[in-house]
């Protein structure tokens, strides 16, 4: 049955496909006014057919108007698809399988490009991987070729809170789906209260996790090649043969993982044609929704950006030959502070101005005596020294529900539990575009730590609005480490574009948390989900900034040095 969605675009609901391994998925398709055949729009996601991505996309009715044949399709073991959800594990040979079965329906003309955020993303990536005839394009958004590095751990450290509400987002949905109401009741509960499920330490014993894909996420803490190796693409970056638009936000929680998605297809994609059309857009978004106002700032009306359309050139470039978006430039980012997007033809390589740091030894709070300068120390300074408290954690950006923006920091910046540096106010005006990285000396006494920096921007009347964070954990960053001895540790932060402004400062902060964001190191060898109250242990960071050990952090700002 073809229901009328006006314009004469038609729909017809519960499209069944059945899998090589007897597997039926459905899809719901949507037919453009006229007759076919058409070229066509495949999504593939969890949540919901009818849904069909539209808290960010236009509804499936647009893209239907002009002139696409779109379909919607539940993956394995959600909606009114039957089987098993297990994340990432069936969506390459599913994807393949689907765009193999749509090749000979009759409303397709045999050209087909997939499109979708976050979950998506993925099904993209994973279907690409398989290299299915009449797959032309893909726009994968806020998502990532690498799941250990870029979904669910950043250098070392777990993304506590997104990665349990995720879990327990598609555990709830499985439970109903088998039937199973106290399980559905208690994560339901867990659900309508997402923002303290962190604070159940450890947090491996959650009475969510049960023996599900959730604990498994959590127990494979290493990036272990034969677990994560096989839900991604991280290992197969060859057979990825199609050109594609990656969107990134600058305050997503996918944030690493959609820029070094983009940046390893551009070097690692199959094809010279792979990699010579991979494009990416960063803007200065959230995961949900895309537009002007980020947590408690409005960024500028140019946020507003009309990503439908953008999409829309994108698939008639390839899909209908109309070349529209031939002269697009390779990277299109929105800079914040100025409030406008910039176009650069490459991601930058290098993050070529250094800033050093300096203390008389109270570098504590930005009450303290830490500055940042173009030079290097000239003399042996005074250690910085701070205590961490896995029980009394320094809190994330967003505060302790890990809120995702520019969130000002400087109330946070009062506690003695953590270093802060700041520069001189700028002098000229100054862009930094691309990925900053640190250089730090540092003995901790624990046998296991964290380091947690992150860069704010502090503008004249002392906000200091959050832009970039990155950590780095022992056990990941060292094969060597060892409880006070001195080490140099160096990592990068997550990528960020900003426009300083004459009279705005830099300032880096330095922890050992960022909680709930990140799980809490337990300073022991007991790795953190097994961690609580009883083995928690405290731990002594020192910071050395001297002629021998000069701590730094490497920004990607070109100009001369604006200070």
């Amino acid at each position: 049955m073809l229901i009328d969605c006006g314009n004469g675009v038609r729909l017809e609901r519960g499209v069944s496909c059945t899998l090589s391994d007897g597997i039926r998925l459905v899809s719901d398709h949507y037919y453009p006014p006229g007759d076919g055949p058409w070229p066509t729009l495949l999504m593939r996601q969890p949540y919901g057919r009818d849904i069909a991505s539209t808290v960010v996309y236009a509804h499936p009715v647009w893209f239907a108007r002009q002139g696409y044949h779109v379909v919607i399709q539940d993956v394995r073991g959600r909606g009114g698809s039957e089987g098993d959800f297990y994340p990432f594990r069936h969506e390459g040979r599913d994807g393949a399988e689907t765009i193999a079965w749509l090749r000979r329906h009759p409303a397709s003309n045999g050209r087909i490009g997939m499109y979708g955020f976050s979950y998506q993303g993925s099904t993209q990536l994973l279907a690409a991987a398989e290299q299915p005839e009449g797959l032309v394009c893909i726009a994968p958004h806020m998502t990532a070729t690498d799941l250990y590095h870029g979904w669910f751990y950043h250098q070392g450290a777990l993304r506590l809170f997104s990665t349990l509400a995720w879990g327990i987002q598609m555990l709830r949905e499985d439970a109903r789906r088998r039937g199973d109401r106290a399980t559905s009741d208690q994560l339901e509960a867990a659900w309508s209260n997402i923002r303290s499920q962190a604070n159940v330490a450890p947090y491996g014993d959650h009475p969510a996790l049960g023996e599900s894909y959730l604990r498994d996420w959590i127990t494979h803490r290493h990036p272990d090649p034969a677990f994560w190796g096989a839900l991604d693409i991280s290992t197969r970056l060859n057979r990825i043969e199609v050109p594609a638009l990656h969107v990134a936000g600058w305050y997503d929680l996918y944030l690493e993982g959609s820029v070094a998605g983009y940046r390893a297809l551009r070097e690692g994609a199959g094809t010279q044609f792979a990699r010579d059309n991979q494009y990416l857009l960063a803007g200065p978004w959230v995961h949900i929704p895309w537009g002007d106002q980020v947590g408690d700032t409005r960024v500028g009306a140019a946020a507003n950006l009309d990503t439908d359309e953008v999409l829309l050139r994108w698939f008639n470039h390839w899909l209908k030959g109309s070349g529209e978006f031939t002269g697009e430039p390779r990277v299109r980012h929105f800079a914040l502070g100025a409030g406008e997007w910039q176009a650069a033809e490459e991601w930058p390589a290098e993050a070529p101005c250094t800033l050093y740091l300096h203390s008389q030894g109270r570098a504590n709070s930005r009450k303290g005596d830490g500055m940042l300068t173009a030079l290097p120390p000239g003399e042996e300074e005074p250690r910085d020294v701070f205590v961490y408290d896995p029980e009394v954690p320094v809190m994330a950006p967003g505060g302790p529900q890990a809120f995702s923006g520019p969130f000002d920091q400087a109330a946070l910046e009062l506690g003695n539990n953590l270093l802060v540096y700041s520069t001189p106010p700028l002098k000229a005006t100054a862009r930094l575009f691309g990925q900053p990285r640190v250089t730090l000396y540092a003995a901790t006494s624990a046998p296991e730590a964290d380091l947690t920096v992150k860069l704010v921007r502090v503008n004249t009347s002392g906000r200091a609005e959050f832009l970039s964070i990155g950590i780095a954990r022992s056990s990941w960053l060292f094969t060597d480490y060892a409880a006070d001895r001195m080490q140099c540790w160096q990592f990068t932060l997550e990528p960020t574009s900003v426009v300083l402004e004459p009279g705005d400062a830099l300032r880096l902060e330095i922890a050992s948390c960022a909680f709930p964001l990140y799980d809490r190191n337990s300073s022991s060898a007991i790795p953190p989900a097994e961690a609580g109250p009883w083995t928690w242990q405290r731990s002594t960071q020192q910071l050395l900034h001297s002629v021998e050990c000069p701590s730094a952090v490497h920004l990607p700002i070109s100009e001369v040095s604006p200070w």
